[in-house]
């Protein structure tokens, strides 16, 4: 009697759950709502800017690849560079020269991933790194946003919009400061500056019920996404709840104690890049803590550093700088939150041993 052969498959015996290129496209994805939102409330220049910034960093994502000897095809196909300058060109204000996104997006991929070995070796959200150049650099520019408004156009045309992104001027002898006003979070500081309440400030333009007016509804879309994406298990939980606590709770004090000298939560939460940054970049599995514990302590730096930075810093918004500031803890906070090795003791922040 002859057995019958089987064939036999080497290791990994269980097919991965999900691929760089499937995770990419549902980040795409779950943008898509409060992209759309942008677009409608803020104008056309939302959409400029993420069509410039995915232009450029395909051909800088090509140039670093061939530079380094890397195969092209693989690592264009997996949705990483598009990814980084999606998340990038949203957090531009709308009206922004052409160079702009281009030039942060080509320092995103440039500095913040290829050299440091490109995807799944860079220690700093490239996003970030492309956003913070940005920021430190033209901060007049960076500062700059529309009023919102309910429309496709927000306040200029597809055209209009699109000749300031080329030329950097509006027609028809328009000033730019004409159009624009601060954003919700820059009137607050502004207006604690002049020694307003926060309840006189938030009664002037540009305020709704639960925060900035047009804000509010991008970041509660952006938190539909995120929702999604922890529902398909692409993200963790651990992130975003640490962001938004982190966040949260030290504004939910102070506030408490002093409602006329500090935002209320929900303004903080809800204005800004909070939910962007909650579910779309803190995330970011290459830059972000990889044990369970980690990832809520890094989560909730990421929210306590952007509020200081919102209360007490220079700048409106810290999203990028507490994201930064915590890709540098990632290593020390890995290494002191790795789970016990079972059967052994509490693991000490050398080998994992019994301490």
């Amino acid at each position: 009697m002859t057995v019958p052969a089987f064939r036999m498959a080497g290791p990994p015996h269980i097919a991965p759950s999900g691929s760089v290129p499937a995770i990419m496209r549902s980040v795409l994805l779950a943008l898509i709502p409060g992209t759309l939102a942008m677009i409608l409330i803020f104008g056309w220049g939302v959409l400029i800017n993420v069509l410039i910034a995915v232009a450029v960093a395909l051909p800088c994502e090509a140039l670093m690849l061939r530079l380094r000897n890397r195969p092209m095809e693989p690592f264009l196909q997996d949705g990483s560079a598009v990814v980084t300058a999606v998340l990038l060109a949203l957090a531009l204000p709308p009206l922004t020269p052409w160079w702009m996104p281009a030039v942060g997006v080509a320092l995103a991929l440039v500095l913040g991933k290829h050299l440091y070995g490109g995807l799944g070796f860079n220690p700093f959200n490239p996003a970030m790194v492309g956003y913070a150049a940005l920021l430190v650099s033209f901060p007049g520019q960076m500062t700059v946003w529309l009023p919102p408004t309910i429309g496709p156009s927000g306040s200029l045309g597809l055209m209009d919009s699109l000749h300031y992104a080329l030329s950097g001027s509006l027609r028809g002898g328009l000033e730019l400061d004409a159009l624009t006003q601060a954003t919700p979070l820059d009137q607050i500081r502004t207006g604690l500056g002049l020694e307003l309440t926060v309840g006189e400030i938030r009664t002037e333009p540009g305020f709704g019920l639960l925060a900035g007016a047009g804000w509010q509804w991008v970041n509660l879309l952006f938190l539909a996404g995120g929702a999604w994406l922890m529902h398909r298990r692409v993200i963790a939980w651990q992130i975003p709840m640490g962001v938004l606590l982190g966040l949260a709770v030290p504004a939910l004090v102070f506030w408490t104690a002093n409602p006329d000298q500090y935002a209320p939560p929900l303004l903080h939460l809800l204005s800004g890049g909070a939910m962007l940054a909650a579910f779309f970049i803190a995330t970011d599995p290459v830059s972000a803590a990889t044990t369970p514990r980690g990832r809520f302590c890094f989560g909730v730096g990421i929210g306590v550093l952007t509020w200081v930075i919102r209360t007490w810093g220079g700048y409106p918004d810290g999203i990028a700088f507490g994201v930064l500031l915590m890709n540098m803890a990632v290593p020390l906070i890995d290494r002191y939150t790795r789970p016990r090795i079972h059967g052994r003791g509490k693991p000490g922040p050398g080998t994992g041993e019994r301490s």
